[in-house]
């Protein structure tokens, strides 16, 4: 035996007994377990931990492919979970097969031949399977290779559609499987379907993962009995095994359970560690100004209303505390998230502290610079606005715009002569500093990284005593988020909602547009145009997709600014054009100079034109129920009727069942649970946006299990119970996600 050169023992003796290297192994007690998989001159010893390479059948092509999935151990291919499993456990009597029928049967080949058609120039492996019963032939297509695979005489398993050649009954490039003495992989069992790549199929991966089964009985159980017994869960070996290749149904759904158990388990602890070490850093103490409050509220041209008054009193009694805040304000489209912003904003400015306010677009920082100088203009508060392309001041004895170089800006910011800095990514980039920065606030937190976030709540300054301090962080966001996500991605954040809408805002008349009802709905609109509204329409691509066969903003604009309507003034917007011609065009769009603005996402949140009543979705069906909700908020800002029309080429049920679940509720917690249980939380805002693995996403619509995990976690961090294995279980589970 050779020496322990890397992770492997190298044989180099063919006769060594398989059982005695076990054993030897076993007793040294190694992670590893004899695997021979390569010839009889180089027998390496695989172990869990080893990389992927190693495998046979695992070549540069598919080590690239794999990678690319993220498999790079032996590991990692074990925790790469099916989505879903082909029912083949039933074998069929050749001579009970139906059209149009999902079977498995097990017969002889008699018969098997390459024909190639001379008009489509297509390979066509053509076998005639025989059992008790009767007959049938199988097909496949541009597989010649199978004849030197599957040859006369071989008893296999077919699995697959039964079909109609127009004289007899046929197997369409059914699944494939010569009977041996094993367990089947590929047909008569229940079969794993994996999330599959181009150049990674589930065949292939199931030809990888099943010989290495064995492997999981060698991983570490991190969870205690007592929890498992408590919860009802199954052995980690047990469940990495049957996920894989089950037995039956009630096995892989223990399976699953026990394994998305395990992933919501590491995402509590992580959110909620976060919390517990947010917990020791210290902060600024506002003191919440009763008088200074209410003569705010007073000046206000509407009245607040009961779900703003709260959690405005949530954030006050947040920043009165020396540890730093971390509050999420969740509100409904229009439901006045902004005025609470400028509150807490306010008190931190006048307890005499800075402000960071940070929005993910130009656009939308521009927007919200206006609004604040609108809320602030009578309360001797100095702002600046900084992005990319542009700076802005407001006088703090005068509030109007005062013109200042870039330079300039920034050491007023340092100097600590600007109250409030609203912007982009421009906040926390380097050569930018504060000077007593106590409160930042980011607006649609789920648009920025982690890593950015906590680059703008680590402006650190000194106070008093010499103690470093972080701001109190309030994040903001216009996408309801449901139950179960608030227990889990959100767990770490202290949650305040905003569910009313401010009194005198109309209901939106919303309704799905098939293609035969276009004509009239453009009728409609060129009439309401006339009568002095503006109209948004939305597109979910900027270019032409001819794979997706969806509109594009570009094409959408030139139909209509040639086609439908002609006469009028129509704008494009989207996030590839410059800042100043974005600005340019919603500054027109806002002035009425425009009459229909056709767009990306990019007007999803934030934009706030109230003369517009109209708002056009093409392929409705592409978007989330939560972003199409968002949609519709951007209209109904005024005394006017706004309308909402879905257009939609789509007849699917499942398409149907979602947009008359907008029909029905103008409530967008509402629409964020319906859509969580339609759509998945993986697509809830159009992106999957935390890199959690799939058995955590799936589980979380299970709210039972997110409570068990929240449980477990608590007793775990409240008992000190972090064992080192825990803990570098928790590393390697967050150098894979990332809450974003």
């Amino acid at each position: 035996m050779g020496e322990q050169s890397s992770p492997f023992f190298i044989l180099k003796n063919t006769a060594v007994d398989k059982f005695f290297l076990t054993n030897i192994f076993e007793r040294a007690e190694l992670d590893i377990l004899p695997y021979f998989i390569y010839d009889s001159t180089m027998l390496p010893i695989i172990s869990s931990n080893s990389p992927i390479e190693h495998l046979k059948k695992v070549g540069p092509a598919y080590l690239k492919v794999l990678h690319k999935v993220g498999i790079k151990t032996i590991k990692d291919l074990l925790f790469y979970f099916p989505h879903r499993y082909d029912d083949f456990s039933q074998i069929a009597l050749i001579s009970q097969l139906k059209i149009g029928q999902t079977a498995t049967i097990q017969g002889k080949i008699s018969e098997i031949k390459n024909i190639r058609t001379w008009k489509k120039r297509i390979n066509i492996t053509e076998a005639l399977i025989q059992d008790k019963s009767g007959g049938i032939k199988a097909v496949w297509f541009n597989q010649p290779y199978l004849t030197t695979t599957l040859k006369k005489d071989l008893i296999v398993n077919l699995s697959g559609k039964v079909t109609f050649d127009g004289k007899n009954l046929c197997l369409s490039n059914p699944a494939y499987e010569i009977v041996k003495k094993q367990s089947p992989v590929h047909t008569g069992r229940l079969v794993p379907v994996y999330h599959e790549t181009y150049g990674l199929s589930s065949r292939y991966l199931r030809f990888l993962i099943k010989p290495l089964l064995s492997l999981a009985y060698k991983i570490p159980d991190f969870l205690p009995w007592q929890i498992k017994k408590d919860f009802g869960l199954v052995n980690l070996n047990s469940a990495l095994e049957q996920i894989h290749f089950p037995n039956n149904l009630e096995s892989a759904k223990k399976a699953r359970e026990r394994l998305g158990f395990d992933e919501l388990f590491m995402t509590q602890l992580i959110v909620l560690k976060q919390k517990q070490d947010l917990l020791k850093e210290k902060a600024p103490v506002i003191p919440f100004k009763k008088e200074l409050i209410q003569s705010f509220v007073k000046k206000l041209s509407f009245i607040l209303t009961d779900d703003q008054r709260i959690a405005a009193w949530q954030i006050f009694q947040d920043m009165e505390k020396p540890r730093p805040m971390n509050r999420l304000l969740n509100g409904d489209v229009g439901s006045g998230k902004t005025v609470v912003a400028a509150m807490a904003a306010l008190a931190a400015v006048k307890a005499g502290y800075q402000t960071a306010f940070m929005a993910p677009t130009e656009v939308l920082a521009k927007q919200h610079f206006e609004t604040f100088k609108t809320f602030l203009k009578n309360e001797k508060v100095s702002a600046a606005l900084l992005t990319g392309s542009s700076q802005k001041l407001l006088g703090k004895k005068t509030g109007k715009k005062i013109n200042i170089s870039r330079l300039r800006l920034k050491k007023q910011i340092a100097d600590g002569r600007i109250d409030i800095v609203i912007g982009t990514h421009a906040l926390i980039q380097e050569g930018l500093a504060f000077n007593k920065l106590a409160l930042a606030i980011v607006d649609e937190q789920h648009r920025f990284s982690i890593a950015q976030r906590a680059a703008l709540q680590k402006k650190i300054y000194q106070i008093e005593d010499g103690l470093p301090t972080i701001p109190h962080l309030l994040s903001m966001t216009a996408t309801p988020i449901p139950r179960t996500l608030a227990l889990t991605i959100y767990g770490d954040l202290d949650l305040s909602l905003l569910k009313q809408l401010p009194k005198g805002r109309q209901k939106i008349i919303t309704k799905v547009v098939v293609p035969a009802e276009r004509e009239k709905i453009y009728k409609f609109i060129e009439e309401k145009i006339k009568q002095g509204r503006q109209v948004f329409v939305i597109c979910p691509l900027i270019e032409e997709s001819e794979k997706l066969e969806i509109k594009s903003v570009t094409e959408e604009y030139k139909k209509l600014s040639s086609k439908i309507f002609p006469k009028l003034k129509i704008a494009m917007l989207h996030g590839q054009l410059k800042s100043k011609e974005k600005e340019g065009i919603m500054k027109k769009f806002k002035l009425d100079q425009i009459n229909i603005l056709v767009a990306t996402s990019v007007i999803e949140v934030g934009i706030d034109i109230p003369n517009a009543t109209i708002m056009i979705i093409e392929g409705a069906e592409r978007f989330g129920l939560a972003q199409l909700h968002q949609f519709r908020g951007r209209v109904g800002r005024s005394e006017h009727q706004s309308y909402c029309f879905l257009f939609t080429d789509s007849s699917a049920k499942k398409t149907n069942q979602r947009l008359k679940a907008l029909l029905k509720s103008e409530n967008g917690f509402e629409l964020a649970e319906k859509d969580l249980e339609i759509r998945g939380p993986g697509d809830l805002t159009g992106q999957r946006q935390w890199g959690l693995p799939d058995l955590a996403m799936a589980s979380l619509t299970d709210l039972e299990l997110i409570q068990k995990a929240r449980e477990v976690a608590k007793k775990v961090l409240e008992n000190k119970l972090l064992t080192p294995a825990l803990q570098e279980k928790i590393r390697a589970f967050q150098n894979k996600i990332h809450f974003e």
